[in-house]
């Protein structure tokens, strides 16, 4: 289990480095941070466990059990806190994500990560093809389309025009 979560730690934060305009807030990186140490301690856990139940102590055994109590509650706690706080983070990586399509003009570093993130999502815009209308890039083209990177991969003759939704 602690590989498993080193693994998928060590992925977040490689993967954040693709999205790192998108995710202005630097903490952004802490549950991916967080997944690591809690990894670390599974390990350790982990040989106490097995060390007592090799010794047949008792003492270990019921310090392993207490540290898997622990771990128990403060899992429920960060289930319970990431329910509550949801549609903050929701609304937070949302307002960021408007801020960095704002300053998208198709030449800009912030633009290839617009364009990256939409090619490999397979989206257009923070909720649909329409978030461009209110962009500063979309008013100046005046040519009434979205950025190409916002085509079906299956569409090879797609102009980005909103006139032709079913191609977005």
């Amino acid at each position: 289990a602690a590989a498993g979560l080193s693994y998928v730690g060590g992925y977040v934060i490689n993967t954040y480095k693709s999205y790192d305009n998108f995710l202005q807030d630097k903490y952004a990186l802490l549950p991916a941070v967080i997944i690591i140490c809690v990894a670390v301690v599974m390990f350790i856990i982990g040989l106490i466990g097995c060390c007592a139940t090799f010794r047949e102590s008792r003492v270990g055994l019921g310090l392993f059990l207490a540290i898997i109590l622990v771990i128990f509650i403060a899992e429920v706690s960060a289930f319970v806190l990431g329910f509550v706080y949801r549609e903050k983070v929701k609304t937070d990586v949302q307002a960021t994500m408007r801020s960095v399509f704002e300053k998208y003009d198709g030449k800009n570093p912030e633009s290839t990560v617009v364009d990256y993130l939409q090619e490999q999502l397979h989206c257009c815009g923070v909720k649909n093809y329409s978030d461009w209308t209110t962009t500063q890039w979309f008013n100046s083209t005046g040519n009434n389309s979205v950025p190409l990177s916002c085509c079906r991969q299956d569409m090879k003759n797609c102009t980005g025009r909103l006139d032709q939704p079913q191609e977005l």
